[in-house]
């Protein structure tokens, strides 16, 4: 393990470092850091207080992982901590805060990610899988992202919100509502435009299975009989056997009966 650590980095005493991980020039881990196997710390990466990063993860130069929430009150509370999963790739001056005992003390980042330069994780975070952060693109506390959601450079997410599976939010747009999985946000102040057809498309989804989640999409929100809630009730009958669209129809009774917005079609 010792020919991994480069003679400058910084490792407290406890810091439980696996032998193939290597930390690179004017690294600090902290006392109570877990780093896995085949994790990279390329250099001058700072780790703080409780802070797990899974196997294969490569985090560049500038990242700081694992410091206390911008909340005020709970910045540095000692149950804190920051779990990132594995095969994730960390950006130059990635930031990722530690959560607060509104949410069991725990920020949660998944799996394969890509968190690009200056992107930030707020506390009490949980990011899914596959979860691509263009550069800048900041969450604020309490953000739920799904499985394979991708947001877009200079995007900014409120606090609260939920970001579902496969949602695209498009660059410099700000999202204050929840976003239904496979959503495509654009704008200033974030509008759903649509489906994020291409994604679905690249993901391996049919043509029959795009176009029927895109008929019960329009049916949904673009539909003129009753209002939302009628045709939500409606819908829940009508799709009932498409577990895409049914997918979508949970999500937004999840943000209703939590008495949250969901984000209307433009």
């Amino acid at each position: 393990m010792t020919n991994n650590i480069h003679p400058t980095a910084v490792i407290e005493d406890g810091a439980q470092i696996a032998a193939t991980a290597k930390i690179g020039p004017l690294c600090w881990v902290s006392s109570r850091a877990k780093i896995g196997e085949n994790v990279q710390l390329l250099g001058r990466v700072t780790i703080m207080g409780d802070t797990t990063i899974g196997e294969g993860t490569i985090v560049f130069p500038g990242a700081v992982l694992g410091g206390g929430p911008q909340d005020h009150g709970n910045e540095f509370k000692e149950e804190a901590r920051l779990i990132i999963g594995k095969n994730n790739i960390i950006r130059e001056n990635v930031t990722m805060h530690a959560g607060t005992p509104k949410e069991h003390f725990t920020t949660t980042v998944g799996d394969n990610g890509m968190f690009m330069i200056n992107s930030h994780i707020a506390h009490d975070c949980v990011v899914g899988n596959n979860v691509i952060m263009t550069n800048n693109a900041v969450i604020g506390g309490h953000v739920r992202v799904g499985d394979g959601a991708i947001l877009g450079g200079n995007s900014a997410v409120h606090q609260f919100c939920r970001i579902g599976r496969k949602a695209m939010i498009g660059g410099l747009s700000g999202v204050d509502r929840d976003v239904i999985p496979f959503g495509i946000v654009t704008g200033d102040r974030g509008k759903l435009r649509g489906l994020n057809v291409i994604g679905l498309k690249r993901s391996g989804f049919d043509e029959a299975t795009v176009k029927s989640i895109t008929r019960a999409f329009m049916f949904l929100f673009k539909g003129k009989n009753g209002n939302f809630e009628s045709r939500l009730a409606e819908a829940k009958e009508k799709f009932k056997d498409n577990d895409m669209v049914m997918e979508q129809i949970t999500f937004i009774e999840e943000s209703l009966n939590g008495r949250r917005n969901v984000m209307q079609a433009d």
